[in-house]
């Protein structure tokens, strides 16, 4: 979604004064916002959260299938051992 179509809303943060003639450099080399350039960041840490989340649960689900599969690998051996 781009920040065009997205709700807005203000909000007062306060920060030290190094943070925000930092962001006042950082937006101004970068020719946006300082709202636009804290909103990037923040964008970019929850990008970074939800990958890691996702990870997570792509292990915790492969595992649940590596002793899934090995708890029934022996079924199949056992059935075709009696039918033949």
């Amino acid at each position: 979604m781009s920040p065009e179509t997205m709700s807005v809303r203000k909000i007062t943060v306060s920060l030290p004064s190094s943070l925000v003639d930092f962001a006042d450099r950082e937006a101004a080399r970068l020719n946006i916002s300082r709202s636009s350039l804290i909103a990037r960041a923040l964008a970019e840490r929850k990008a970074e959260w939800e990958k890691r989340l996702a990870a997570e649960g792509y292990r915790f689900y492969a595992q649940e299938a590596i002793e899934f599969s090995e708890a029934g690998a022996g079924v199949g051996t056992d059935a075709l051992s009696r039918d033949g």
